[in-house]
């Protein structure tokens, strides 16, 4: 994996480390979240890169970031396809 060196304002790294936040961790963040934004980014993508389990962790992330979820007419259609595939419950 390449390296970055980046120098940070005092102001930025200060209230990055006194708000608990790894700089590095805080770095890779933002340029996912922006290359997301950009549609650089899948949600998969997203998900690998930042090393979270499920989607559901990705979307709290988003939302935590005030980043909109991307998704489109034909993830609707894949869902709603999926969502009449299922068997009803017995006795419904």
């Amino acid at each position: 994996m390449p390296q970055v060196t980046l120098d940070l304002p005092d102001e930025l790294s200060t209230f990055l480390a006194a708000s608990g936040h790894n700089v590095g961790r805080a770095a890779i963040e933002a340029i996912a979240l922006e290359a997301y934004r950009q549609n650089k980014l899948s949600t998969a993508q997203l998900r690998r890169l930042l090393g979270y389990r499920t989607s559901i962790q990705v979307h709290a992330f988003l939302k935590e970031h005030g980043v909109y979820l991307h998704y489109t007419l034909a993830d609707l259609e894949h869902d709603r396809q999926a969502g009449d595939a299922l068997e009803a419950p017995p006795g419904s």
